[in-house]
């Protein structure tokens, strides 16, 4: 994880959830996250499998020159890649892991700027396929962003956070609010995990009481989605 916006949403997520797979929606206070709430977003899996945005941050809706909610998040990628994307998502759901992706986009007559996103399952009323919470952030903002609409975004990487990096590290919490850990304990949970260079998809760490995972539909998208990353960055 390269952006601090990104590396914030994920610390905030790793320790709500505790020792489950994932934390509850309701769980969450936008106040405790109050200065990346305009990155974020959240993601509905509906039966159609479009992803409609069911809530999109101040920045997304500008960075995509429009208010998003509602409209499907595969829209916002080139038409041969939405299939990959929706693959993502739902090995975010299945196997109850993040997911991270770096990916490219332009605007009309300008450079391409390069861009973070992450995704994190959430559970909604106990049930696991429902939602997805998310953030997109630049790494380095251009003069024009938020002024000119980007293209469709051009998917470059993928990597799944592994279950020991999220044990890694439990975030401390002051007064009821979120603090970031030091840099040095950032830097046990993001340091790249160097005998993984192809993609793997883990099942992550919830407890034996947490709902029975698919794990036929598991091993189904995790073949879809190796084959998918060997296809496009191989």
């Amino acid at each position: 994880m390269r952006h601090k916006a990104v590396k914030e949403l994920f610390l905030y997520w790793n320790d709500l959830r505790g020792e489950r797979a994932a934390p509850e929606r309701n769980e969450m206070d936008p106040n405790a996250i109050r200065h990346i709430l305009a990155d974020t977003f959240q993601l509905e899996i509906d039966t159609g499998r479009t992803f409609p945005f069911r809530l999109a941050g101040t920045r997304v809706n500008a960075l995509f020159g429009d208010e998003q909610k509602g409209r499907s998040f595969l829209d916002l990628w080139r038409p041969e890649e939405a299939h990959n994307i929706g693959t993502v998502l739902l090995t975010v759901a299945d196997g109850a892991c993040p997911v991270i992706a770096g990916a490219v986009a332009t605007a009309k007559g300008e450079n391409e700027v390069a861009l973070e996103l992450l995704f994190l399952p959430i559970r909604h009323y106990g049930k696991t396929h429902t939602r997805i919470l998310g953030i997109v952030a630049p790494i380095k903002a251009p003069a024009w962003l938020g002024t000119l609409p980007i293209n469709q975004i051009n998917l470059r990487s993928l990597r799944v956070v592994e279950s020991e990096e999220m044990r890694a590290v439990t975030p401390p919490v002051q007064n009821n609010r979120y603090l970031p850990p030091s840099r040095d304990r950032r830097s046990m949970i993001f340091r790249a995990p160097a005998r993984h260079p192809f993609l793997q998809v883990i099942e992550g760490g919830g407890k034996p009481s947490a709902p029975p995972r698919d794990h036929a539909g598991l091993a189904r998208l995790r073949r879809e989605l190796t084959t998918m990353y060997d296809e496009k960055f191989r």
